[in-house]
Order: structure tokens, then sequence, then C-alpha cells
């Protein structure tokens, strides 16, 4: 197996450099062929794809941009693709930013994301600081060895099927009025019996957000399959994801964000974090605004379980879809067509 790197040229020499020698580390005996403009994205489906993308100091290159208008005019560029992201920065702003949003486009064209699937290198690689203690060695060498790695993991990962996927449903909302809930209830209609779906809700103060325990004492917690602060999360969640094959998030948008109790979800999923990973776990979402901002959230999805809690990004993970009244969102032009193949992606992904 191979990897295509889509790699838009520089605005700036400076950022060019030091990703090339990056590169050249991770891709090292690897057969690799390298995409440069937005018109040699034609005919990659069902490929292993890295994006590495080098930043000037304003965050901005101009044929990533042009890259970027394809991915989002042409749905099924991608299709089949999966793929990680290298963003390479010259100051201490806009990688993280730049990269969710990539991420979202690449997914939205079709292409999965593995688990944790970016390497960040900051102006400074103060970023890495941990790693290279932890490794023994200096930032750049820290940089170099998690790109390695994330070559090998979109080179090599396939997402395990099962006969009866299980299915955790997690959301904040009403059943008499979220629009979420209603279309969620729709496709697991879709679903049948070919997954076995557990719906937690998580509402009127049940969940406490995360407190920012010391790392030793989170760890400590972890370990023991807990938190410091149990509730619902310790006794009803956290089970029911070590159980699950997928999460599906409901996400209505609160302010153009998730709503507070599924950011205190992913808060208080740290303490399991700490002692599992999610590589083989998926994530999807349906999410609702009243009026604009579906991408930001969905964006957010993506920062706080795929890149950093590692859970596996099936393509087209994410229904998105503006209604305000309750109701609107079944009665939206098209509705039954986008539940209908949301569903079955979920069960392409999942089920054998």
């Amino acid at each position: 197996m191979s990897v295509v790197l889509i790699h838009p040229a520089p605005d700036s020499g400076w950022a060019g450099q030091r990703l090339d020698g990056v590169l050249k580390h991770a891709l090292a005996g690897r057969e690799a062929r390298t995409v440069r403009r937005a018109e040699e994205l034609s005919g990659l489906e069902g490929q292993r794809l890295l994006l590495a993308l080098p930043l000037g100091d304003t965050g901005v290159n101009l044929e990533y941009m042009r890259m970027l208008a394809r991915l989002r005019k042409e749905p099924g560029l991608l299709r089949g693709c999966t793929g990680g992201l290298i963003v390479d920065g010259a100051g201490e702003l806009y990688t993280k930013s730049a990269a969710a949003e990539g991420a979202l486009a690449l997914n939205m064209a079709g292409c999965a994301l593995v688990g944790r699937p970016l390497v960040e290198g900051t102006g400074s690689l103060s970023n890495f600081a941990v790693q290279a203690r932890n490794l023994g060695t200096e930032l750049m060498g820290a940089y170099r060895h998690a790109a390695r790695e994330l070559a090998d993991q979109v080179e090599g990962f396939a997402f395990p099927k099962r006969e009866l996927p299980q299915v955790l449903v997690l959301h904040a909302s009403s059943h008499h009025t979220s629009n979420t809930i209603a279309l969620w209830s729709q496709v697991q209609a879709m679903l049948g019996n070919r997954c076995a779906v557990h719906e937690i809700g998580l509402r009127n103060g049940t969940l406490s957000d995360c407190s920012g325990c010391p790392y030793t004492m989170c760890l400590h917690f972890g370990e023991q399959g807990g938190c410091f602060y149990g509730g619902v999360m310790r006794d009803e969640v956290y089970p029911a994801v070590r159980a699950a094959d997928a999460l599906v998030l409901l996400c209505p948008n609160y302010n153009d964000a998730l709503s507070a109790n599924l950011t205190a979800f992913i808060n208080r999923l740290t303490a399991l974090f700490r002692q599992t990973r999610f590589y083989d776990k998926a994530v999807f979402a349906i999410v609702v605004s009243g009026y604009s901002g579906g991408d930001t959230v969905a964006r957010q999805v993506i920062s706080a379980m795929n890149m950093n809690k590692s859970f596996y990004l099936p393509r087209n993970f994410a229904l998105i879809e503006t209604a305000n009244d309750p109701g609107q969102a079944l009665a939206l032009p098209g509705i039954q067509g986008r539940l209908e193949g949301f569903a079955q992606n979920i069960l392409d992904t999942l089920c054998l």
C-alpha cells in the first residue's frame, strides 16, 4: 500500500523547508506520490492520503485555498480515502484552526480520518515539549517521530467491522421539541436490527464538568475505570463508551458551540482516555442549527473527538442541517434522502 502526499506549495520558503525535512523522515522507505495543485486532486478515490500543509505567519496558503474550494465543491472527490494531516506553522497561531477546517473539508469530500490524524508543528515546536521529554529527544526529533507514526497509521489502518455493532447515542435535548432527536429517530429506524443502540441523555444537571484534576490524580482514577467526580459519567457513560463500537452525538447548535453538557462529557472523557485509546471506535454527529453555523459545531466535534480523543472519523461523519422551530427539520426539502444516506453510511462503516 502507498500514500498520496497532498502538499500545496508554501507561500514562504521557511515553512516549506522545515516541513520538507519532516516529510522526508516520515515517508522514508515508503512509496508515495505528491499532489501539489488543486487540479491534481482528481482520481484519488480509495487512496491513503496525507495532507501536508505549510502555513506562513498569516496562517494562509494560497494554493491550499484553491484545494479547499475544490474539496467543498465536489462532495465525492475523495470517496473511499483514508487520511491524516500535518500542519506546519511559522508562528504559534492558526495551525489547529486550519487543521480543523481542512479535516472537515476532506471528510465531506468522502475521506475518513484515522484517530488522532493531526501532527501539528507550531513555530516554536513547544507543543512537542512533553513528547520530546518522553522520547528523550529534542523538539524536532519528537516532531519527526510523530509524523512517521501518523504516516504508518494512515497507510495501514483498517476500521474493524462487527456482526452486531454497538452504537451509543448521547444527547442533552428534550424528546418533545428537539430537531436533532427527531432526525436521529428516523435514522435509528432505518438502521433496523443491524445495530444495537443504547441512548443516554445528559440533562438537568446530571453531569458535572471536568474540574481539571492534576494529571497523576486523573490517571489514577482513569486506571480504576472511573473519575474523582463520579456520577453518571463513571456509573453509566464510561461503561457504555467502553462497550460501544461507535458514538453518535446529537448536537444542536448553541451559540455556535456544542451544548454545555456535551462539552462536559468530552472534558470528562479525559479520565477514561488516560488508560485507553479509541482508534477502533467511530464517531458520528447530527448537527442542527437554528440559523447558521453547523460547520462550526462539526469542526468542534472533529477537534475534540477525532483529533484529541482519537475516535475514528468515518467519511461524511456528520448530518448537518438548519432548522429552528420544533418539527421543522423533518420537513426540510430532500431530508428523507439525506437521512437514508446518513443511516447507510453508519451501516457501511460498522457492519460486516
